[in-house]
């Protein structure tokens, strides 16, 4: 053993790493594509690996096993080694500029596609690859040889009509190409206005894809336009069929005597909603009363939207279908219809409602002395908007005073306790519009959270933490966990960790990363010590980018952020069906029937997560439009902001009155010639040695508000630069489709630059 210890000696690992699955899944992958030849045994890897524990040995064998099944290695006589692969692979395509990476379905060693070998393979594309001999440098290239399926066929755009064909000119952030429209699939669609296509063909050889419009959604810059545009872009609906509007308006209440018997009776216990002002669908609702012994009785009561709608049925494949509700400024996409989010099901005041309830019995330390989960049927008492709650808190008094201050305060311990134990504390401002009667933005303010709204978050985090508990617990080796939907955070990535921690080191600050606990009390101590300085939301925005994404999954490994080892979504089954999925399986564990089908399960929960994903880019997209429109009428003006990113192209800020951003063009910083220093994220200039470094604070000048590309630009304050302050004339300049493929910070690859506008003979003279 010791000769074979000594061989691999020089790929030892140094620094010990903390792994978790992925983690090790990926260093893992990484030795063995980087060794193709090379054979080790367990204990070999064991070595390189740094490993000496029992758990991270076992850890190590799960890995291994996946890497056996996927087929990315083999392994023989105990001796583990890579498989080679030749001939062709199948994966999903990421464009980015000069070509594609496809990233297999089998393997972890991403394929390099130049442009001219896409044969029209499109972002997302699953694809069909023919590798060729790998390069010096170790990189493995290839040419799409088929596409097995689009990704997406209908995209956005706006019409450019000719004398004999129209193009889709189309959103280059999606799809590389103008769609070539033949006249007569035209379909009355006029030059300007913003339209759906489809693609119906795409010619070998042919540059553009041929398609037909499939809808035309009204003229650019119009509201209604512009918000189903966006829908439209991430395949989002924005109307119901008229056959799920009409199943939704013809269910029964259902709230018959037997129906009540069958429920546990809390229609005389004090009930209230605490919600949004503007909301319309209240999911949710809060009783409180004090028992005999002492305790408190905190009852959780979420609609019954499973009593209401049955599996299979045409209103619930509609709604698995959106997957979840739509945010966006000026409106509610719901993932149900207006019957059942805002009448049937809305836990409103004064009215009998059905409900699937989580009552806790707490004593004065808000620890949870019984509880117990099941139907139930309520009556709220009062519908309270975050407002009055507040103020109910702040000054002692208002309906239900003795109530909300006591919720309030066993809120408040629940919420120390969560933090006490790991939970990280992520609280960022929320830029909120008002809107006049035409969708325009009029104002914007910053959303705040006070201690009514967590009060109510405490309260449904509780829920669905003991919800996922009781399923998920319930195991041993006789009797596995059973099938059930978990809301799962995985660990943070160890190398956005390390480079998260080499960034804030550039400011002073640390965390600490040598176990989670330390991991999340440091990072919260780092956001709190931040807290007011210009460098809040530049590090709260990339602490945020170092962790994983939540997702919907069967396979429980607990939830990170939270800090809980069980944890799911159960309290809004209206707008989320990951939650109508956990009422039904819950209900059917409650009255001891068998586990349901995993790989089912599954299948949903990765539908669910890829919908969420779609709806926040969405609200995202409305959000910039709102912000670029809002500017538009500011154009020339002078504000505050604050540097919030710097790449090699510009510099982006933050205006600090309203948290819109905004990016200086490097072509605009024409004082100097900067060099962008990427090791201290900061721009130098070459001759006057000026620095512009993140979280410092400058003066800038509203230059371009570009509403098709959702772009805002600005320039320094005392920048010599002409502004037009006309807003379509502003537009009409800044004609260059930025891709920006890159973000802030300045990862991932380039960005194409803008188009330079031809020079006229008149021109030419005049210059002369």
């Amino acid at each position: 053993m010791a000769n074979n210890i000594e061989e691999i000696q020089d790929q030892k690992i140094i620094y010990p790493i903390r792994y978790n699955k992925r983690t090790l899944l990926r260093i893992a992958s990484e030795i063995f594509r980087t060794n193709p030849t090379k054979e080790y045994t367990i204990e070999q890897l064991e070595y390189i690996l740094d490993i000496n524990n029992d758990n991270s040995k076992q850890l190590l064998k799960d890995v291994l096993q996946e890497l056996i099944d996927t087929t990315r290695i083999s392994c023989e006589n105990n001796l583990y080694k890579t498989v080679i692969k030749t001939g062709v692979i199948i994966g999903t395509i990421e464009l980015c500029k000069g070509g594609g990476i496809v990233h297999p379905d089998d393997s972890d060693v991403s394929i390099n596609i130049e442009e001219q070998n896409l044969n029209n393979a499109l972002d997302n594309d699953r694809v069909e690859v023919s590798l060729f001999a790998s390069t010096t440098d170790g990189k493995q290239e290839g040419e799409v040889i088929r596409i097995i399926e689009r990704y997406k066929t209908t995209f956005v755009g706006t019409i450019d009509k000719r004398k004999n064909f129209a193009f889709l000119v189309t959103n280059h952030k999606v799809i590389p190409y103008d769609i070539f429209i033949p006249l007569n699939k035209l379909s009355k669609a006029k030059s300007g206005e913003k339209a759906v296509a489809k693609i119906t063909e795409w010619p070998i050889g042919a540059k553009n894809p041929i398609g037909e419009i499939i809808e035309i959604l009204g003229e650019t810059g119009d509201n209604e336009t512009e918000m189903h545009a966006i829908l439209a872009e991430f395949d989002l609906p924005y109307a119901f069929p008229k056959e799920v509007e009409k199943c939704a308006n013809e269910i029964d209440p259902g709230i018959t005597p037997e129906e009540i018997k069958s429920r546990r009776d809390m229609r005389d216990v004090i009930t209230f909603t605490i919600d949004p002002a503007d909301a319309k669908d209240f999911d949710d609702a809060i009783s409180c009363r004090q028992l005999n012994n002492g305790n408190w009785e905190i009852g959780v009561h979420i609609a019954d939207v499973s009593h209401y709608i049955e599996e299979g049925s045409t209103i619930d494949n509609e709604a698995l279908e959106r997957g979840t509700s739509v945010y966006l400024v000026d409106r509610v996409v719901p993932m149900l219809p207006e019957a059942l989010c805002n009448n049937l099901c809305s836990l409103r005041p004064d009215e009998e409602k059905l409900t699937f309830s989580a009552i806790f019995e707490l004593n004065d330390k808000a620890e949870i002395q019984k509880e117990w989960f099941g139907k139930t049927i309520i009556k709220s008492n009062r519908r309270f908007c975050y407002e009055e709650a507040q103020d109910v808190i702040e000054t002692g008094k208002g309906d239900y005073a003795n109530e909300i201050l006591k919720c309030w305060d066993l809120a408040k311990q629940l919420r120390d306790e969560r933090f006490k134990n790991g939970s990280i504390s992520f609280e960022r401002a929320e830029i909120k519009f008002d809107i006049d009667e035409t969708g325009k933005p009029i104002r914007v303010y910053f959303k705040e959270t006070k201690e009514a709204n967590w009060l109510v978050e405490e309260f449904m985090l509780l829920a669905n933490k003991r919800v996922a508990t009781l399923i998920g617990s319930k195991k041993d080796k006789k009797h596995p966990a059973k099938t059930f939907v978990y809301r799962v955070h995985d660990e943070p990535d160890l190398e956005k960790l390390t480079s998260f921690q080499n960034f804030i080191g550039k400011f002073g600050y640390s965390i600490d990363m040598k176990s989670d606990e330390l991991i999340s009390k440091t990072l919260n101590e780092l956001l709190y010590k931040l807290k007011g300085t210009n460098q809040q939301e530049v590090i709260s925005s990339l602490a945020i980018r170092s962790m994983a994404k939540a997702v919907y999954s069967t396979i429980n490994i607990g939830h990170y952020g939270l800090g809980f080892e069980y944890y799911t979504h159960f309290t809004s089954p209206i707008r989320r069906y990951p939650d109508l999925m956990v009422h039904r399986l819950l209900f059917s564990y409650l009255n001891g029937k068998r586990s349901a089908n995993k790989q089912k399960y599954q299948k949903l929960c990765k539908h669910c997560s890829e919908r969420e994903y779609l709806a926040v880019q969405a609200e995202r997209a409305s959000d910039k439009y709102k912000q670029v429109e809002f500017m538009r009428d500011h154009l020339g003006e002078i504000y505050t902001a604050v540097i919030s990113g710097i790449t090699e192209w510009g510099v982006y800020a933050e205006i600090e009155e309203n948290k819109i951003e905004g990016m200086i063009p490097m072509r605009d910083l024409d004082d100097d010639f900067y060099m962008f220093d990427q090791d201290n994220y900061c721009l130098v200039g070459h001759y006057n040695k000026k620095k512009y470094q993140l979280g410092d604070k400058i003066e800038i000048k509203v230059a371009r508000a570009n509403l098709e590309h959702k772009i805002l630009d600005f320039v320094l304050a005392d920048s010599k630069r002409e502004i037009e302050t006309n807003p379509d004339k502003a537009d009409a300049n800044d004609t260059g489709k930025r891709v920006r493929v890159k973000d802030k910070f300045g990862k991932s690859s380039k960005f194409s630059k803008p188009k330079k506008s031809k020079s006229t003979k008149k021109d030419k003279k005049k210059r002369k």
